[in-house]
């Protein structure tokens, strides 16, 4: 490997160190930087490139900040093969694995190929709003359809592999992925899912029933989501970042997307060690 891509949530307080280990690292091990968003002004002799060509000029992407920055990162990438490695500059993340006085250490692992590699699959979400197609849209946590202008109720009818399902009177409705089990959905009562097993989660937020209850189905499957009544106008959030408007009548597909993002972990990753860390998991006592 010899550039190397790095993007940075520069409002972290910890950001201008980090990006100064980074540099020193890189140095050393002889690695190009590479950037090409505000990251430049932390990174003046990186080389810069634009958003469009930046995926093609990178061999892999490091990512300092929080799992936000991590999500962001993957959108830099547009789909493409280059793995992703995340730095957490703060509290400790689902997604970055790797804490500031790591860096080095990482680096290190990165650029000797002895990172551990995990492969998340994608949402690919896409609007239909008559004869209209927006997106695709690609989410690596979720795709949320709800909020909107008021507390008002939201009609939405489902349909899994052209089959009815259900139809729900709710507040909104999560698709995540299993990297997203443990965000959103997690937080609306949805099930911790291994981030590599091949399944979406549906889970509806507040549903005006109590037999509505989070499904668990083959992310091989085609999601439909109508919205069926409103008397507000929706929104369509992808990982919580990109905000997009979906009106009564209109019609949401939800597949597996073809290429899945690659996050890089230290070698001495554990997943469920991160659980037990993250959510306090402490277990019986006798």
């Amino acid at each position: 490997m010899k550039r190397l891509g790095v993007t940075a949530n520069l409002t972290k307080p910890d950001a201008p160190d980090a990006l100064r280990c980074v540099a020193e690292r890189a140095a050393a091990l002889g690695l190009t930087l590479v950037v090409c968003d505000d990251t430049a002004r932390g990174l003046p002799a990186a080389d810069c490139v634009s958003p469009e060509r930046f995926p093609q000029q990178v061999e892999a992407l490091i990512a300092l900040g929080g799992d936000g920055t991590v999500l962001r990162a993957a959108r830099l990438l547009r789909g493409a093969d280059v793995p992703l490695l995340g730095v957490n500059l703060g509290s400790l993340g689902f997604l970055t694995s790797v804490t500031e006085p790591e860096i080095a250490r990482a680096m290190e692992a990165l650029a000797e190929g002895r990172c551990r590699e995990s492969r998340r699959a994608v949402a690919e979400a896409r609007i239909h709003r008559g004869r209209r197609t927006m997106g695709p849209h690609c989410a690596l946590n979720d795709v949320v359809i709800g909020w909107g202008e008021s507390s008002r109720v939201v009609h939405l009818g489902l349909r899994i592999d052209d089959e009815e399902v259900v139809r729900y009177v709710c507040d909104g409705l999560i698709v995540s992925t299993p990297t997203g089990s443990t965000g959103h959905s997690l937080s609306g009562g949805g099930p911790i899912i291994h981030p590599e097993a091949p399944v979406f989660v549906i889970n509806p937020i507040c549903p005006h029933t109590l037999s509505h209850r989070p499904m668990v189905i083959p992310d091989a499957s085609r999601i439909e989501i109508d919205i069926q009544r409103s008397s507000k106008r929706q929104l369509f959030v992808i990982d919580g970042q990109d905000h997009h408007r979906v009106l009564q009548g209109d019609r949401i597909e939800i597949r597996r997307g073809p290429r899945p993002v690659r996050l890089l972990h230290p070698p001495d990753y554990s997943y469920f060690n991160l659980l037990r860390q993250k959510l306090h998991l402490r277990g019986s006592t006798v």
